[in-house]
């Protein structure tokens, strides 16, 4: 994929979020699609940077993708289990979107430092919460207290964590509508 434009680019990620999300989001009452879509409306909507904006789309990309995109990935995947869903989701869409040009555990800090935080996830988010190893503490409590990104993980995370609302597919945007945002932001990429 290295030798194609960012905006063929683009167009691969907004096709196949359009084609392969159609799928179940475990443990929820909508698709992987709508709540992809959901979690970047509700960054757009909170005046998010278009980064973050993307981000929210992609977020759960490598649950998504086809899996012949993957297969290097889960090959070095294939003995581990790093969450619920598809086997090590995160790690497949940070590598996918990394091939893409993209630059390179929000709900275990959430959970430490908020105790009201784990009452108000889904069973879904629980039970993903519990194959990461639960809430931070010491050491990496403090580690990703530091971090300068923190702020926009936890947003991240909350935007994401508000995306499994079942019937507001027609005031959610569509994938279409995020294409010059992704191609504008690969294009910086390029550039940079």
């Amino acid at each position: 994929m290295a030798t194609q434009s960012p905006k063929e680019k683009a167009e691969y990620l907004v096709s196949s979020l359009e084609q392969h999300g159609q799928g179940d989001y475990i443990g929820e009452s909508i698709s992987q699609l709508e709540h992809c879509l959901q979690a970047a409306h509700n960054a757009q909507k909170s005046g998010a940077r278009n980064e973050l904006i993307i981000a929210a789309l992609l977020h759960d990309i490598g649950q998504i993708i086809p899996l012949e995109s993957t297969k290097e990935v889960r090959m070095n995947l294939k003995n581990s289990a790093e969450n619920v869903g598809r086997v090590g989701h995160e790690r497949i869409g940070s590598e996918f979107l990394r091939s893409l040009g993209f630059n390179p555990s929000v709900c275990q800090y959430l959970t430490a430092v908020n105790g009201s935080y784990y009452d108000s996830l889904s069973s879904a988010s629980k039970k993903s919460l519990e194959f990461q190893g639960g809430p931070f503490k010491g050491a990496e409590l403090a580690t990703f207290d530091q971090d300068p990104l923190r702020d926009d993980m936890v947003a991240l995370r909350l935007w994401d964590d508000a995306a499994k609302v079942p019937g507001i597919k027609d005031s959610t945007p569509r994938a279409r509508e995020y294409l010059s945002l992704i191609t504008a932001h690969l294009e910086e990429q390029v550039v940079a």
